[in-house]
């Protein structure tokens, strides 16, 4: 595997170099850095590999694309700048016209947020997985340790579309999903982002759809500070490298023990104010240690086993992030807002 992404690394540079257009260019950008390309394919195979390779992989895969992408910058600016002389060659201009404005689009804030968290754990040794959004009661439910008629179903309250068919209210079925085809029942470390849908009504801070991110590792001896370290690294890329966490208890039917987990106020430094309402600390997300009924479901021995999972809301990160008040602005598609996330 890591001599396929430097064989991709050489190839597309190669190809970069041989691009006698800007379409030409934007083609290569697709077929390298898209989400379809070869480079996402090799991430995608990472569950395969053994614990002490995936961060070796993921980091030489983000070190391929920068160098692909940087590579793509320099010679895009090379184009256009060969562009404009041969304009200026074999055109008269008037230069006392007024410019035309450019409109240039941006990543949307959610969409950044999004990816960076995925950077983040790809370089971690995590691999990304996916699940249907029209999802089956059990692996929604009953496979997370939800009975039908468990009071903590009303949590969670549900688009159903038949008895046994709804949209999934978390993207923990695909976690169910990853432990039940997983044949071998080894390790695994997937994070699964995604959109949910509950019966909710919107306001500033809710809305009825949304979006997820949930992380999962299964593997021996793995403990809480296992957790709690994953989510510090998490915290410190996210909001900054002086942020703490702390965790609290809580409860969530899928895990045993479960936690909230805070990370302290990067507006006030814990001291208190009224981002985190005096307390120094803002809740971010909820974790906690795999319950063994999930991994007896799964086909997975809880006495070989443990794990840990975690789900974040990438609205929340993206509100304290940015200092966004109401999550309705990111669907409104209201240009003024969305251009100040302009990236540099």
């Amino acid at each position: 595997m890591k001599e396929r992404l430097q064989e991709l690394q050489a190839e597309a540079i190669a190809k970069v170099e041989e691009a006698a257009d800007l379409k030409a260019l934007n083609d290569i950008r697709v077929a390298y850095l898209g989400k379809k390309g070869p480079i996402t394919e090799v991430l995608r195979g990472m569950g395969k590999l053994s614990a002490e390779e995936r961060p070796v992989i993921g980091a030489l895969a983000n070190e391929v694309r920068e160098a692909i992408a940087t590579k793509i910058e320099e010679k895009q600016t090379a184009l256009e700048q060969a562009e404009v002389e041969r304009k200026l060659s074999s055109e008269s201009i008037d230069v006392t016209l007024p410019g035309r404005p450019v409109q240039t689009g941006n990543h949307h804030p959610l969409t950044a947020v999004v990816e960076e968290v995925e950077d983040l754990f790809l370089g971690m040794g995590y691999s990304i997985v996916e699940g249907p959004e029209v999802e089956q009661d059990y692996y929604n439910f009953e496979a997370l340790n939800l009975p039908k008629g468990h009071p903590a179903r009303d949590m969670q309250d549900s688009f159903y579309i038949t008895d046994e068919i709804l949209m999934r209210t978390h993207t923990s079925p695909v976690q169910a999903r990853t432990m039940e085809k997983n044949a071998e029942k080894g390790p695994i470390r997937i994070i699964c982002p995604g959109k949910v849908y509950r019966r909710d009504d919107d306001d500033a801070t809710h809305s009825h759809q949304f979006t997820q991110i949930e992380g999962l590792v299964i593997d021996e001896n793995i403990s809480m500070s296992d957790l709690k370290g994953t989510l510090e690294a998490f915290a410190k890329k996210m909001f900054g490298e002086e942020r703490e966490i702390r965790l609290r208890p809580s409860f969530f039917p899928f895990t045993e023990p479960s936690v909230e987990v805070d990370v302290s106020c990067f507006k006030c430094g814990g001291n208190g104010c009224n981002v985190c309402k005096k307390t120094g600390w803002i809740e971010i997300l909820g974790a906690g240690m795999v319950h063994p009924n999930v991994l007896e479901m799964a086909g997975y021995d809880s006495k070989k086993y443990q794990g840990f999972a975690f789900g974040m809301g990438p609205e929340r990160i993206a509100m304290l992030k940015y200092g966004v008040d109401d999550i309705r602005h990111f669907y409104t598609d209201d240009l003024r807002f969305l251009k100040q996330f302009k990236r540099a």
